[in-house]
């Protein structure tokens, strides 16, 4: 006994002592999973003139999609079960070797089945930086650690479409992918000398398997219909009816099993606790207006300001860095001050005047107040991304860490795509219906009026948000390492 207790204070100092070096190697492996996103987004239109396949051409980020969520939601449990140094390094290693893959691509077809296996490991960083974080330090703690990984995101948005770039001109596409590699093996060296061997929190290895199949299932029939409605390009609404059909029925399957698992990828029990359903409310929204300002002001800056398309992403910046720099922030004050749902509340209310001022573009806005507008917006919605997290992770036991951290990526994942459907489907109405009505091809202020609206509809989105922040239950964020959350027993949710 006094031997472990002597071994738990070593890997106490161990920690302490390189913080700065763990979080940093943490840092870089969010870093680069989010910049391989935004590099192969810059270098897609020479990978096609390369590897043909016009028509597939979403499928490299379709299937990076959906494995990447799919491996989300399984890297909390399996990082109880293993451990998370253990399930992290794996996952670097598995999107190394993916992204060795990728650029030995020989067409398109190899490609997507490598992306597939680049997101599998892509889902396990995006999630066990962020759990490691709260196994390592207490709540209030927390808060800026999480601010900082957070940012990661915004940092490889705005550095991600110039590497790109010049890459894909100078070295060729395929060295998009390997560069992960060189970047990958310092990150693993990193986490393998500095950090430490984690708790195993769950003892029973007992994986839910049908789970996973009927997620898996809902999840791929879900975004494919999605897919082929934005597409638009003929397939019978049958084929669509039968999708959206099958996903239904793979989540009351899913619903069923997890309510009866005693390991559930997603426990039900979860959904009793109000801070964590308020958390996962605020999350889709989040997740959904991010989308839709990323999307929608390089297309207004485009097509109705007639920017050029490398103007127009650089035209990005200030958002990014507004949602950065407000995601860092928010973090410190968090931990300076204990609290976090003034925070949540304050986020939504900038957002909504950011998303307003959005509203207002037309040709005549320069490009300076278009700047103004991504700044406010920015600000509003990272002031969020280390709320979110934090809220719910201090809302539950050390047991429920690594799938309530899991769940709060995948759910804004998931309100990303669902959210870009729901405006994109919002745009495509207003140009038909003022196009039937006009009889004439969409015009500069018939786009400006759907960019208008896809803006409006994330207003509306803010507005809930807004509302809902005021529901976030402020709970105790204690300076000590403990236990916190309900009663209930894992294996016996109550209904």
């Amino acid at each position: 006994m006094e031997d472990d207790f002597k071994n738990l204070h070593k890997e106490e100092d161990k920690v302490i002592e390189h913080i700065p070096v763990i979080i940093a190697g943490l840092l870089i492996s969010l870093f680069i999973v989010a910049l391989d996103s935004t590099i192969t987004s810059t270098a897609m239109p020479k990978i096609i003139a390369s590897l043909g396949g016009l028509q597939y051409y979403v499928w490299p980020f379709t299937i990076y999609l959906v494995t990447s969520i799919i491996s989300t939601m399984l890297s909390g449990k399996l990082s109880d079960f293993y451990g998370s140094k253990k399930v992290l390094i794996s996952g670097i290693i598995i999107f190394v070797i993916g992204s060795i893959f990728c650029g030995f691509s020989q067409n398109m077809a190899e490609l997507i089945i490598f992306r597939a296996l680049q997101g599998l490991g892509a889902g396990i960083i995006f999630v066990l930086p962020l759990k490691i974080v709260a196994e390592m330090f207490p709540p209030r703690q927390r808060g800026k650690y999480i601010g900082i990984l957070s940012a990661a995101g915004g940092i490889s948005s705005i550095v991600g479409p110039v590497i790109g770039g010049f890459i894909t001109d100078f070295l060729g596409w395929q060295w998009i992918f390997f560069l992960n590699v060189p970047i990958g093996i310092i990150t693993i060296a990193i986490l393998l000398a500095y950090f430490p061997n984690l708790e195993i929190i769950v003892k029973d290895k007992i994986m839910d398997y049908f789970g996973i199949l009927t997620f898996t299932g809902g999840l791929t029939s879900f975004l494919l219909a999605l897919e082929l409605i934005q597409q638009n390009n003929g397939i019978s609404t049958l084929w669509i009816v039968l999708l959206f059909s099958t996903a239904a029925i793979m989540l009351i399957l899913f619903i069923y099993t997890e309510k009866n698992a005693k390991e559930a990828v997603l426990p039900l029990y979860l959904f009793k606790n109000s801070v964590y359903n308020v958390s996962a409310i605020l999350s889709i929204i989040n997740g959904a207006v991010s989308m839709g300002a990323v999307v929608y002001i390089p297309l207004f800056l485009q097509e109705v300001q007639g920017m050029t398309a490398s103007a127009s992403g650089a035209s990005l910046i200030p958002l990014l860095l507004g949602m950065v720099i407000a995601s860092m922030i928010t973090g410190q004050l968090i931990t300076k001050t204990g609290t976090y749902k003034i925070y949540g509340i304050i986020s939504f209310g900038i957002s909504i005047i950011g998303m307003i001022l959005l509203t207002t573009m037309n040709i005549n806005t320069d490009l300076m107040e278009v700047g103004i507008y991504a700044v406010v917006s920015g600000i509003g919605m990272g002031m969020a991304l280390p709320i979110i997290t934090l809220a719910a992770q201090n809302s539950v036991s050390k047991r429920d860490l690594g799938v309530v951290t899991a769940s709060s990526q995948y759910i804004r994942l998931l309100g990303s795509v669902v959210g870009l459907a729901i405006i994109g489907a919002i745009v495509n109405a207003t140009l038909n219906i003022n196009l039937q009505n006009s009889h004439i091809n969409v015009s500069t202020t018939l786009l400006t009026t759907a960019i208008h609206d896809a803006f409006l509809i994330c207003v509306i989105m803010n507005i809930i948000g807004f509302i809902i922040s005021f529901f976030l239950k402020d709970l105790h964020l204690s300076n000590e390492m403990e236990e916190i959350g309900y009663e209930e027993s894992p294996g016996e949710p109550d209904f």
